[in-house]
Parts: C-alpha cells; sequence; structure tokens
C-alpha cells in the first residue's frame, strides 16, 4: 500500500534521539531550548514555545488570546477538527466562513461579507483561526488588514505549512497573524512525533503560553505576586495546563528540521509532477495564489463528477483497491453531529460541502519515487476513463 503521508527518518533522527537518551534531561531541558530557538530563528519570529501537540498549540493560543464564554471564533470548515474544537475548549462559540474556488481555503471575501453582517448585529470574532489548508496561507493581507478594522486575533493554523511562505517571509513570521501553530505529527512536514509549536512576536503572548503549557506556573519574580521564598520557589498564577513537550520529541524536530529544505524541495518537484502528468482529465487541481509558496503537505484533486460514470466513492474504493492509500481531507466541520448539534446543518457553507463530495487526497512525503507516483496516476486515469 501507497498511504497518502508518511514520516522519513533517517539515522541523524535516530542519534539524535539516542543522545537524549543519554543525557540527564529527557523534558524541558536543552534540546527544548535549541528546537525553539532554531524555529524562530527559521520562520523568523521572536518567540518558539514547543508543546505535546499542536491541538494543544491551538488551545493555549486561544486562552493567550483572551478567548472565554460570551467570545466567538471564526474558522473554516475545510480543516481537522482541531480547528475549530480550540474555540469550545475556551466556552467560546465557534463559526464558520466557507472557502474559496482557488486555493479551498478561508474566502477572505466571504470573511468580508461576514463581518461587515457581524458588525451590524454585534456579533463579531474574538479570534479567527486562518487555517493554511494543504500547506498555503489564507489571503493572510487582506486578513490581517481585516483584524486591524475589526480588532479581532489572528491565528494562522500552518500545521500543514512548515516551511511555506508567504509574501516573500516564512509562514510563521508573524507579519500577518498575532500567532502561528504548527503541527509536527508524523505525516506533516516535519515530525517530533508529536508535537506542535506556538510562534508569536509579541513578548507578552509568549510569556503567557510558556506558563499556560506547564500548568500555570512560574518561576519569574516579575510576574509573582509576592517576593520568593527561596530558590525552590514557584507560584501558580493562573489556571494551566500539561501540554509540554520531552526532549526527545525536540531532538527529534530539530534534526528534522536540518532537512526541511530537501523535504519542501521534493514535496514542490512532486506537486509539479502531478500538475503535469494529470493535465487534462476530468479533475479540478489545486491552485496557488499570487503571493503564497505552498509546503505541499497534501495534494488534493476534485472529480469533475459530470465528465466520468464513475461516483467519488468508487473512484476512491479503486484507488484503495489498487494499493494507493488515499484519504479525504476534510469533511466540513460543521456537518459532524457535535456541530449539528450546535445548530450547523446541510446547505450552511456550500463550497466546502460540494468541495467534499469531489476531493481525494494523493501520495505526497519526500519519499515516493516516481515510478510509485506514475502508478498512482495511471490507475487514476483508469479510473477516470471507464
Amino acid at each position: 500500500m501507497i498511504p497518502y503521508g508518511r514520516q522519513s527518518l533517517d539515522q541523524a533522527d535516530i542519534d539524535a534521539v539516542v543522545a537524549v537518551l543519554r543525557s540527564d534531561w529527557l523534558t524541558q531541558g536543552p534540546a527544548l531550548e535549541r528546537f525553539e530557538q532554531a524555529m524562530a530563528l527559521r520562520c523568523q519570529a521572536d518567540h518558539a514555545v514547543a508543546v505535546c501537540n499542536a491541538t494543544a498549540a491551538l488551545h493555549i493560543a486561544c486562552v493567550a488570546a483572551g478567548l472565554g464564554p460570551g467570545d466567538c471564533l471564526w474558522t473554516t470548515p475545510n480543516t481537522f477538527l482541531a480547528s475549530a474544537n480550540c474555540g469550545r475548549y475556551c466556552g467560546a462559540q465557534v463559526d464558520f466562513v466557507d472557502i474559496d474556488l482557488l486555493t479551498w481555503n478561508l474566502d477572505a471575501d466571504a470573511l468580508t461579507t461576514k463581518l461587515e453582517e457581524a458588525e451590524r448585529d454585534g456579533t463579531l470574532p474574538k479570534v479567527l483561526v486562518a487555517v493554511a489548508f494543504s500547506g498555503q496561507s489564507c489571503d493572510m493581507r487582506r486578513i490581517g488588514q481585516l483584524s486591524e478594522r475589526y480588532g479581532f486575533t489572528v491565528i494562522e493554523d500552518a500545521s500543514h505549512a512548515v516551511g511555506a511562505s508567504y509574501a516573500g517571509r516564512p509562514v510563521g513570521c508573524g507579519e500577518f497573524a498575532d500567532m502561528t501553530v504548527f503541527s509536527f505529527h508524523p505525516v506533516k512536514i516535519i515530525t517530533s512525533a508529536e508535537g506542535g509549536m506556538v510562534l508569536t512576536n509579541r513578548p507578552d503572548l509568549a510569556q503567557r503560553l510558556q506558563r499556560l503549557r506547564s500548568h500555570g506556573m512560574t518561576r519569574e519574580v516579575g510576574q509573582m505576586t509576592e517576593p520568593s521564598h527561596g530558590p525552590w520557589y514557584y507560584q501558580q498564577v493562573e489556571l494551566g495546563f500539561n501540554y509540554r513537550m520531552t526532549d526527545l520529541q525536540a531532538a527529534l524536530g530539530l534534526s528534522q528540521l536540518n532537512k526541511l529544505d530537501g523535504f519542501i524541495a521534493r514535496r514542490r518537484e512532486l506537486a509539479a509532477r502531478y500538475h503535469r502528468l494529470l493535465g487534462g482529465l476530468p479533475l479540478t487541481l489545486p491552485g496557488l495564489q499570487p503571493e503564497a509558496e505552498s509546503a505541499w503537505h497534501l495534494y488534493v484533486v476534485r472529480l469533475q463528477l459530470d465528465g466520468i460514470t464513475l461516483s467519488h466513492l468508487q473512484v476512491f474504493e479503486g484507488l484503495r483497491a489498487a494499493g494507493i492509500g488515499v484519504n479525504l481531507h476534510y469533511i466540513p466541520v460543521h456537518l459532524q453531529p457535535y456541530y449539528r448539534d450546535l445548530g450547523f446543518a446541510t446547505g450552511d457553507f456550500p463550497q466546502a460541502e460540494r468541495y467534499y463530495s469531489e476531493a481525494i487526497s494523493l501520495p505526497m512525503f519526500p519519499s515516493l519515487s516516481d515510478e510509485q507516483q506514475d502508478y498512482v496516476v495511471e490507475q487514476l486515469r483508469r479510473l477516470l476513463e471507464e
């Protein structure tokens, strides 16, 4: 079976983890600090806070933004559950903005219209989670301008976009977002087995994120309510969580970061080959906006169902039967039973729903060979021509 995605590990990664196992620090030690510093430097950000996974990163980013009961978070329906659930963890309401026809990201035009309506109704969001679907940022320049006008905090969920760029700068630099979240799950661009990170240029947010990942505790005298009792002393100054990343994970992540350029180059080469090999078939291929350079975490195609005889499900199952582990990213979040119970229904976000009825994620990972990719294309072509 050719999977849709998989990690790419080598001996250097194994050696990095073994070195930590032989050290005095297994968690919250120097490997963690090195990983954070390296990611911040790579992304041209001032601060990086590593946590146990990207869902935890989204959660503490929302808490640091002051999101709570009575507030609202907006995001795209074409995303993983965590991009919306992070708002619910804070007791906030969640709403969605439909996707555009080019990138299948949150639609900046639809966002503008929805904000105008929300301003009239007094229902503006406190937080917008802008998801860099498949590795390509949203129209972050416009989103940044809208955030200045309407006063919401922008969290870029760049779980797919480590190594991507926007407007000539690395995703994560914070030019158009208050905080950026990365994921290091095994199928992502680089992996720390599990892990996530929040990047920001605001020292106040960084300080709070560091507290929130570790029970709301601090040893910094300036954050305490009274003088320190001694070298052992700490205070819990707010309710936090145990979202810490281990040094084992951080060492793996740092080793992977050293290979990021090669990973991205291969993903872009594979994307270009897919574009070339799939041209002319009854498919809608992924589009790129002018300012974005995708990291190509995913390569998604949409079936032009009126031009083929098989159904969406039949094409999907046909590829699986041929040994190709295709997937579908994503089921629209508002159609999940939990969100239906909150009042969402079929028809609320028609572009995301139509996308879901047509989309298939093809294999995309650095070790995918040209021969394997050719086989994927051959099998897809066969099914489309039946």
